[in-house]
Order: C-alpha cells, then structure tokens, then sequence
C-alpha cells in the first residue's frame, strides 16, 4: 500500500470545514423549497401558476449555465488553483442578491413581481452555482477511496440539512410571528425581508469559513489543463464528451426523477401541514426539527448500507425506505388510522416520521453525490481529462431542479385543485386539501419508482472504481492512493 499523495490529511477538522460550506446551500433551499411559492403566491398574490412558471424559466437557465460554470472551473488557472477564487468571489453577491429576493420594492403589480421574481431568482442561483459547484467538486480531489468520498460527502449534506434547519428554527420562531392583522405567522410579511438579511449572513459566513478553512489544501489539489486558445467548438464537444458518461447520465435520469418527487413534497410541505394537519407556525418548526436528528444519523445509515451492499444498492434501498414512510401518515390518515388534528399524539408521530422520511432522503442524496464522485475517474479514462467541476455541475443542476419544478408542479397543483391565493380571506375546505393530497401520493410515487429504476443501471461498484484507479496510475495519469478505509 502506498501512502495518499495529499501534504495534508484528510482529518475530521477538513472534513467539518468542507462541509460547513453547505450552509450556504442549504439556506438557500430551504427557502427556495419551503417559502418562495408561500411567499410570492400567498403573501404577495401572485398566482401559484406564475410563481411556478417563473421558477420554470430559471430553471432552463440554469440548464444552460451549471455546464459552463463547471468546465470554466475545471481549466482555470490562478495563484489559488481552480475552485477557490470562485469560493472567496461569490461569498458577498450571492449573500446580497438572497437577500433582495425575499425585498421586492414596494408598490409592484402582480406582473412586475413576476418579473422581478425572475430576474433576482435567475441572480441568486448564477452566483449559488458559481459557488457551489466549484466547492463540491473539492470532494473528488481531496480524496479518491471509494468510502471516504461517501464520509466527505454526507459531512456536506448533512451541514446543508443542518443550515437549512437553523433558518427554519429561525423563520418559525423568530422571524414569521404573528400580528394582530396577521394570525398565521408565515402570512406575514413584515417577517420576510428580516428572514432575507439574516439569512444572506448566515450564507455569507458559511462560504468564507469553508473557502478559508480548506485554503490550505490547494497545493493538494490538480492543476489546470495546460492553457489553450480559446476554441468554442472543442469546448462544446469537451462539454458533450465530458457529459455522455453513461453512469452520469442514469445518475442524470434519477436525480430529475427523484427531484421532481422531492420538490413537489417540499413545496407542498408547509401547505400540508397548515391546512390538512392543521399545525401552528411554531408546530411547523417543531416538526422541522426532525431535521436535526435526521441530519445526524443519515450518513451512519448510508455508510453501514453502503458497506454492505455498496453505494448504487444502498442509494436504491433508501430511496425504497423513503417513499414507503413519507406519505405512510398521509396514508393512515384516509383510513382513519392516525390520530385526529389537534390531539397530543399527532405531533410527535408527525416528527417520529419525519425523522425517518428525511434521513432516508439526506441518506440516498450523499450517495449519490458520492458515486457522481467516482465517475471523475471513469470518465478520465474516456477524455483524458479530470473534470470534476463539469460532472459535480450536473449534481448541482439534478439539486435545483428540487426546487425548481418542484415549485413549478406545485403551482400547477395548487391551481387545479382550487386553493386560493389568499387562504386568510378565502379558507381552504377540507375537500380542497384531500384532493391536493391524493394527487401528491400517486404523483410522487411514480417519480420515486422511476428514479430507482434509472439508478439501477449505474455501473461503477467498489470493484470497478478501484480498477479505474489502477488504470490511471499505470498510465502515470493520477498516483494510487492507499489508506485503510
């Protein structure tokens, strides 16, 4: 066995530092998934239908976009090495740009919040992507063990759950209170703009402790390809290459699967628990609490599995867990299993299944981040190139797509089951919400059985990455690297 190439460890405090960079992200989620359809549809009344499309259209944008950001760290070339100056550059823009999404100016008709909303949305995730993608594509320099890059990578989920907890807990208890003309705290708008600033700190914080904390890696880290003129046609078919891995593209066809499922739960989240479950604002946020615990025991979870069965079967089997108790007190609740609104039991088994649902969910997204990780070296045997930005570029486009047609089908949703735009002036009836829930369930499971069925044709197992390793190192392209795992 050979020792790793690295000057500097892969220690718990690098793997903390790495993954403390995620706040950033998860706070953004967070409010992408769980506020902005609320916020723009049922605080600012504009239509679900436009919020989602407006969504819709960032998304598509960033289709574009996530690719060239990804290649363009890949080949940079800089003092700081090739992720980095993305890191230290984005940490105040993005920070501002959240901030104003969430402080339209005053006055705005409906229409010019629409575009507003595209334009300041389409701001935050250009500058998210200039940040996150670079960063996450830290993983598959830092370490090549096929286990370690799974403990990398669930460090980095698990903070991002975890700063998308802290705004939770902030927005539910501190921020979105109620007023005298405002009895549901989340139907205040006083709350938002202090939940922007506050959070665009917390994202600016996240960034610079994660950027300066790994700084010392960079002469670890791969240098840039040698420099070449420019040539818009080679960068294309490098892009295409790069892109065409086949075990990409099913992780590709999964994640939008299992993207759409989990962003039409998430932005439907608040809803559901408001008018069908009949929760508080503060009760909410209790409920969100899970998270924590979640946050904690996901990446055991995925690492005993995966262990055992290996990464593409471990992903497969959580993603089974997770759609079997997700919408199981749904379920229960229409056969009238599940105790009443209002009564103590209902809080707590509401939070014992989140508790589950979710580290399932955090279990199954670090896994595939991690075999996202091990096709770095499947595709360098291809191209000839390490294009770890490129391919953590789709990760990053398979995690927005989330919220981005999560928040576009819900607005659909919303709109043909009749929910009202106003649900202060205009109640919502029970009928309206079991209609809106009976077409979450089967909707939702569809999407998860086929982004099971995608994953299943991912073809790189422990046994497989290691001998790309060996491929490489005997080429003289990457030098094997051989810590007990």
């Amino acid at each position: 066995m050979q020792p790793s190439r690295t000057k500097h460890p892969i220690t718990l405090a690098t793997k903390l530092l790495y993954g403390f960079g995620s706040v950033a992200y998860g706070v953004k989620d967070q409010g992408f998934n769980f506020l902005l359809l609320l916020y723009y549809n049922q605080v600012l009344h504009v239509p679900a239908k436009q919020v989602g499309f407006a969504i819709l259209i960032v998304l598509l944008i960033d289709a574009c976009i996530d690719p060239l950001i990804g290649h363009w760290s890949d080949i940079l070339r800089s003092a700081w090495g090739r992720r980095h100056p993305f890191m230290y550059a984005t940490a105040i823009p993005v920070s501002i740009s959240y901030a104003l999404l969430w402080s339209p100016p005053s006055g705005l008709s409906s229409t010019a919040l629409f575009y507003y909303l595209i334009g300041v949305a389409t701001v935050v995730r250009f500058l998210i992507s200039l940040y996150e993608i670079p960063s996450s594509a830290l993983a598959p320099e830092l370490t090549d063990q096929y286990h370690d890059r799974t403990s990398l990578l669930g460090f980095r989920f698990r903070f991002g759950w975890l700063g998308g907890l802290v705004m939770t807990y902030l927005a539910f208890f501190v921020l979105l209170t109620p007023d005298a003309t405002h009895p549901l705290g989340l139907l205040n708008p006083a709350g938002y703009a202090r939940y922007g600033w506050v959070a665009a700190a917390l994202m600016f914080v996240a960034i610079m402790v994660s950027a300066v904390g790994t700084h010392h890696h960079i002469p670890d880290l791969k240098a840039a390809p040698p420099k070449r003129a420019f040539d818009l046609a080679r960068t294309r078919r490098d892009i295409v290459q790069t892109l065409s891995n086949r075990s990409l593209l099913v992780l590709l066809g999964g994640g939008i699967f299992a993207g759409m499922a989990n962003g039409l739960g998430q932005a439907l989240t608040n809803d559901i628990l408001t008018f069908f479950w009949g929760l508080s604002a503060v009760q909410i946020g209790l409920v969100f609490t899970s998270a924590l615990l979640s946050a904690v025991i996901a990446l055991p979870i995925a690492a005993l599995v995966s262990h055992r069965i290996g990464k593409k079967r471990a992903a497969m089997v959580l993603w089974v867990g997770a759609l079997v108790v997700g919408p199981l007190p749904l379920l229960l609740r229409f056969a009238g299993w599940f105790p009443a609104n209002g009564t103590p039991l209902l809080l707590p088994l509401l939070w014992a299944f989140y508790v589950v649902s979710i580290a399932f969910t955090i279990g199954t997204a670090t896994l595939l981040a991690s075999m996202v990780a091990d096709v770095v070296e499947d595709g360098q045997l291809t191209s000839g190139r390490r294009s770890e930005g490129l391919y953590f570029s789709v990760n990053s486009f398979i995690q927005k797509f989330n919220s981005g047609i999560g928040i576009f089908s819900a607005g659909f949703v919303l709109s043909w089951v009749g929910f009202p735009d106003n649900p202060q002036a205009n109640p919502v009836s029970h009928g309206v919400m079991d209609n809106l829930v009976l077409i979450f369930i089967p909707v939702s499971t569809i999407l998860f059985l086929a982004a099971i069925a995608f994953v299943g044709a991912y073809r790189i197992d422990r046994e497989t990455h290691e001998a790309n390793l060996e491929r490489l190192a005997a080429a003289g392209a990457v030098p094997v690297m051989r810590a007990a795992e």
